[in-house]
């Protein structure tokens, strides 16, 4: 028996191996090799408009401490995902709860919310730059209407970030509720019996005593995502923004799109490129570390 049973688990296993294979290679060609090409060519002073280029080390790295539009980006990148994120989640957890408890319509409503999802934002980013136009939008139409003083969303750098956290939140909401659904769904019953009988029969005791605890792991998705989503724009500012108002909504994504593809400075387009991911990835790790203390699975 365990003469047999040697070469078949051998053989078992590189029947394994050779079935992963395919989709490990995969992995490497589209993300694995893709990093290593930005960082070979973030040690370069490599342009697009032209083909000699030098090994410049760091020097592309170094240049970010003294870049006041990488200072400028890094500062508004963090000032829209301080406005987008807590709304993202707030609201979206509401819109779950409120339609959980529904009866009547649930179905329409989780259709209608998730619609937004569904569009293409580059298109739907042009019928928002219409609808905030300052002149003729039809949320200024709104604005006046009620006595108020016509606003320039998307031309006031006070307000420009602002209104594209509004825009991405209305992108977002219906893919986090249904998440925030499918985490709601799955509590058990018997634990609101239980607390209703331990005498947490307002909602939000409820909500406190089981609701919270139980959507822990459902949370902490929805929080990692929507941070990552937060870092990503860079759609809605190419399309409706391009950066302005005097660079008050240059994000990091759209710098580094214009060192890239702009100003050909393809080298320190890919060390900005590169130090995003590392961004990215150390945010998304303390999140993680700091939440899932506080889950209960």
């Amino acid at each position: 028996m365990a003469t047999t049973s040697g070469p078949l688990q051998r053989a078992q296993t590189r029947l394994a191996y050779w079935l992963v294979a395919p989709a490990t290679l995969l992995i490497l060609l589209i993300y694995v090799l893709p990093i290593i090409v930005v960082f070979a060519a973030s040690l370069t002073d490599y342009t697009l408009v032209s083909d000699y280029y030098e090994f410049v080390g760091l020097d592309n790295y170094r240049k970010m401490a003294t870049d006041a539009q990488f200072g400028n980006a890094l500062h508004n990148t963090f000032v829209f995902a301080l406005l987008f994120l807590p709304a993202a989640f707030v609201v979206s957890l509401v819109l779950a709860i409120a339609i959980q408890e529904r009866k009547r319509f649930r179905s329409i409503l989780e259709i209608v919310y998730f619609l937004p999802v569904t569009s293409t934002l580059a298109a739907m980013a042009l019928v928002w730059s219409a609808l905030l136009d300052s002149r003729q939008g039809i949320v200024n139409g709104i604005v006046t209407s009620l006595g108020f003083a016509p606003l320039n969303f998307l031309g006031s750098e006070d307000l420009v970030l602002i209104s594209l956290a509004a825009i991405s939140l209305w992108s977002i909401i219906g893919f986090n509720m249904v998440l925030f659904l499918a985490g709601l769904t799955a509590i058990p019953t018997n634990l609101y019996e239980a607390a209703a009988i331990d005498g947490a029969d307002h909602p939000i005791d409820k909500f406190l005593k089981v609701t919270w605890p139980m959507l822990g792991p459902t949370a902490m998705f929805v929080a990692i995502t929507t941070s990552i989503t937060a870092f990503k724009l860079f759609d809605t500012v190419a399309i409706i923004t391009r950066g302005g108002p005097d660079k008050a909504s240059e994000v990091y994504l759209y710098l580094a799109f214009l060192e890239g593809f702009e100003y050909f400075n393809m080298g320190y387009s890919s060390a900005l490129s590169l130090v995003f991911i590392l961004l990215i990835l150390l945010f998304a790790l303390v999140q993680a570390v700091f939440v899932d203390r506080r889950v209960h699975y």
